[in-house]
């Protein structure tokens, strides 16, 4: 293709020439004749605008084509021929065989394009490939896809208790906690002496476990233990994307923060006198904290690429972790799961009996922002928790007005006088103040007037503002201050102008615990429906992802004051990344209490013994839509209940033919379909109502009238994991305007692990009045004990 292309563009070259020619002729001739002169140059003209373009179009195609990329192929593995000791030899065969360098160079040339052979993940590989190379490639024998390898992005001590778990209280009753369960983690590396990563009270090293410790920059296998069993990184795919790029850090260690931070939180050892300068002071341990960590380091600080999460999936799978947890994710533009690597090797993951949990996104709170919701993975969102950190600002007449801070420096006891100039835009005039505490009111510029205290070097300053919640940028704030709203302004304001000499006191470094309503939704918590899989409701799960304290790389900044920077061992962060490694978690103990428990009955314990209120006893509630109560689409089943996971009642299981079916009601191919499964499936069975603890039911007729109704029906079974001789009757709450109906509307069990089916309908009008109607079903047995809940969602959302 390549030779062709040159071949064009040197016959459109010629014919540039004879133009050429052709229009000196016309120039000599039209001497003698004007009108044909002026004929003849605007012909040639347009002809050599023509011709130019052309060669212009010629030379950027042949150099796009020529311009290598990175790709991920999806393979047969079945169609490699026998003469083949290895998919690895038949892959290199393969690029040997297309490549654009000459006869003598492909064999080196195979070798240097072949990023990674993948086999338990996906079967194929990725490699760098320019586009008539990709094409030749899509000839070969055994071909069935390909993607481009593309970038993903990371969605970034009392959690434990705010869960209900304690020494004392549910899971931690029992001898062990989450003890022989591997915990894998993709992410950005780890801080092996990091407290939380001590071996003390851990058991050996589980006789299944292939993975290893991999040495690099200012890391050895050494720093593993019984704690820490695997280390491992992956930057192929990213180099090949950067090839200029020098990466500082090239092995398993930390150097960002956001690695040991997941891991920490969801399985770190017990660490005593943890806090963030001050603040969450307490001891800080992991959800399971006896559960072993391998990290597979993906996360860099120059990108991620699909390809080195890939083979991280893929070699996670094979040295033998129980549990996968990724704080990490694409952007969903495509419709097809088959477009995200993260879909399909977690379907593979599945298959081999391991629960993958990814984060939903911090692209909330809008309807369709999931960026990880195959049906066979467990999402997870982020929530608030009980724990606010804040300051005292303690007036000369005795009034305290707290407010929310995180800074993290020492400041005087000392009253200061109180000054309050007119709006704080001049930083000259803030110059002459700095030896006191100045009240700046805010005029719709509250950046500009932080960024001028800061930069007249304040003593201190008190912000008032009619921002209902500050970010992290104002809080973690550089230097003394305090933000307050409107009507503790409005008494500062008032003290300040009714006394001669007003004065004040700063104190930081408070917290408390027990602040209520909590759980909340985060609102960057991404939301439901997701687009590649509307028929089962996403996220599942909501966690705590708000202010979570966890280990962290003290060669990262977390904070600065004055301009100096601040590290720590410990650091609180936000977002659905925080959140997913607490289910992870919970998600190991579990695995621990049930070891031949499958990845779907893990998740249905989760997801049916959820709570559905806060700490209030009221619906848990969504600051982004007016406090109203959260819908299904923003919580899932609701908050995490670590306290009833082990013992749910019924679960609803479900196993790898069951998503096939899911697949091809969806109208994925034969060839589709391999992807995930690496065989033919002729699609003879087919259903998307697969058995999910959780039902949608999508409306999106708009020319409907209101009185037109639909009823949709759908088909479970569950599995009674109690004991035998059980009894549940079905109760169903919320769904207004719906009707609903549940046949049978009691399930009897004799045994334990007997299945028993239902179904359930819904009657709804065509047309909804309102954007999401939601309610729960649940199982309720005789003696009071299972509650075993799903949520019902019926939604006009459209994409």
């Amino acid at each position: 293709m390549r030779n062709q292309i040159i071949k064009h563009a040197t016959l459109f070259v010629f014919l540039l020439l004879e133009v050429r020619k052709r229009r000196k002729s016309l120039l000599f001739k039209a001497k003698a004749k004007d009108q044909v002169q002026r004929q003849s140059l605007t012909l040639t003209m347009s002809i050599l605008k023509v011709i130019s373009t052309l060669v212009l179009a010629v030379s950027f195609l042949s150099f796009i084509l020529a311009k290598p990329d990175s790709y991920i192929i999806y393979m047969d593995s079945s169609a490699m021929p026998k003469a083949f000791s290895s998919y690895h030899s038949w892959y290199l065969s393969m690029l040997s065989s297309i490549s654009d360098t000459s006869d003598t160079e492909s064999g080196s040339a195979a070798t240097s394009k072949l990023l990674y052979t993948y086999s338990n993940s996906i079967n194929g590989f990725s490699a760098i490939l320019t586009l008539s190379e990709l094409e030749a490639l899509k000839n070969s024998f055994g071909y069935i896809s390909s993607t481009r390898d593309v970038p993903l992005k990371a969605h970034t001590t009392h959690t434990p208790q705010f869960l209900g778990l304690s020494s004392t209280l549910g899971a931690w009753t029992a001898p062990n906690m989450g003890e022989d369960v591997i915990i894998g983690i993709l992410d950005s590396g780890i801080w092996p002496e990091s407290e939380s990563y001590s071996d003390e009270g851990m058991t050996n090293v589980p006789p299944r476990w292939k993975g290893k410790c991999e040495s690099g920059t200012q890391f050895n296998s050494s720093l593993c233990n019984k704690k820490l069993i695997g280390a491992r990184f992956y930057n192929k795919g990213l180099l090949a994307n950067h090839p200029k790029l020098k990466i500082t850090m090239n092995s398993p260690r930390d150097n960002d923060g956001h690695g040991t931070h997941t891991s920490s939180t969801a399985a770190g050892n017990y660490v005593k006198g943890a806090s963030y300068f001050g603040y969450a002071s307490g001891t800080a341990r992991g959800m399971a904290p006896r559960a072993h960590i391998a990290m597979y380091k993906v996360i860099w600080r120059y990108g991620i690429y699909a390809s080195d999460v890939l083979a991280a999936m893929d070699q996670a799978i094979d040295d033998g972790v129980d549990i996968l947890s990724l704080s990490l994710g694409f952007n969903v533009e495509e419709q097809f799961l088959e477009d995200d690597p993260i879909a399909v090797a977690s379907f593979a993951a599945m298959e081999k009996g391991v629960l993958v949990l990814a984060s939903a996104g911090n692209d909330g709170p809008l309807f369709w922002t999931i960026s990880n919701g195959a049906p066979w993975l467990l999402t997870v969102g982020a929530g608030s928790i009980d724990r606010k950190f804040y300051g005292i600002l303690t007036l000369g007449n005795g009034v305290q007005i707290t407010f929310q801070t995180l800074y993290p420096g020492n400041y005087s006891l000392n009253q200061k006088p109180l000054v309050l100039p007119d709006k704080c835009e001049s930083v000259e005039e803030l110059k002459k103040l700095r030896k006191n505490i100045i009240v700046c009111k805010d005029h719709l510029s509250i950046s500009n007037q932080v960024e001028n205290a800061g930069s007249a070097r304040v003593s201190a300053a008190v912000f008032i503002s009619n921002y209902s919640s500050l970010s992290e940028l104002y809080t973690r704030s550089s230097f003394p201050a305090a933000f307050v709203g409107l009507h503790d302004g409005q008494t500062l304001i008032d003290y300040i102008k009714q006394n001669i000499n007003p004065r004040g006191r700063l104190q930081f470094q408070k917290t408390t615990i027990g602040t209520k309503p909590a759980p909340r939704v985060d609102v960057y918590s991404s939301r439901g429906p997701y687009l590649r899989c509307p028929s089962v409701v996403k996220p599942d799960i909501l966690a705590p992802g708000a202010a979570v304290l966890a280990s962290w790389s003290p060669i990262r900044e977390v904070t600065s004051v004055r301009s100096h920077p601040l590290f720590s061992n410990f650091n609180l962060d936000s977002g659905t990344s925080m959140a997913t490694p607490h289910v992870a978690g919970v998600a190991a103990l579990i695995k621990r209490a049930h070891p031949d428990w499958s990845p779907a009955a893990i998740r249905s314990a989760i997801i049916t013994t959820a709570n559905l209120l806060d700490n209030t006893l009221s619906p848990i509630k969504d600051p982004s839509s007016y406090d109203l109560p959260a819908t299904p689409l923003d919580t899932g089943a609701g908050h995490i209940n670590p306290t009833k996971v082990f013992d749910p009642g019924l679960v609803y299981d479900a196993a790898p033919q069951d998503y096939i079916k899911l697949l091809c009601a969806m109208n994925y191919t034969s060839k589709q379909i391999r992807i995930f499964t690496n065989s033919s499936h002729n699609c003879m069975s087919q259903s998307l109502d697969l058995n999910y603890p959780s039902f949608i039911a999508l409306f999106t007729d708009e020319h409907s009238t209101s009185n037109q109704k639909v009823v949709k029906e759908f088909q479970r079974t569950v599995t009674n994991v109690g004991k035998g001789g059980m009894a549940y009757t079905a109760k169903l709450a919320g769904m207004d305007g719906i009707k609903v109906m549940v046949k049978p509307e009691k399930l009897i069990f004799k045994q334990r692990y007997e299945k028993q089916s239902y179904k359930l309908s819904l009657e709804v009008p065509k047309s909804l009045k309102i954007e999401v109607i939601f309610g729960y079903l649940s199982w309720v047995d005789d003696d009071g004990k299972y509650v075993v809940r799903s949520p019902i969602v019926a939604t006009g959302v459209t994409p």
